[in-house]
C-alpha cells in the first residue's frame, strides 16, 4: 500500500481520537454525546493500530 495513503489514515486516526478524547473530558456522563464521543475514540484508537500492525505487515 502506499505511503501517503498510509500516513493519511494514521492522521485521521489520531485526529479522532485527540477530538474525541477533548470532546470526553468537556461533555457530561449522562448524555449522548458522551458515549458517541468514546465510541470515536476507540475507533480512532483502532484505526491507528491497524495502520501500524498493515505498516509492520508490509516490511
Amino acid at each position: 500500500m502506499n505511503r501517503s495513503v498510509m500516513r493519511a489514515f494514521f492522521q485521521g486516526g489520531v485526529f479522532l481520537t485527540v477530538v474525541a478524547g477533548l470532546l470526553i473530558l468537556v461533555s457530561p456522563r449522562e448524555s449522548a454525546e458522551f458515549v458517541v464521543s468514546v465510541c470515536t475514540f476507540g475507533i480512532g484508537l483502532t484505526l491507528m493500530a491497524l495502520v501500524i500492525g498493515v505498516n509492520r505487515m508490509l516490511r
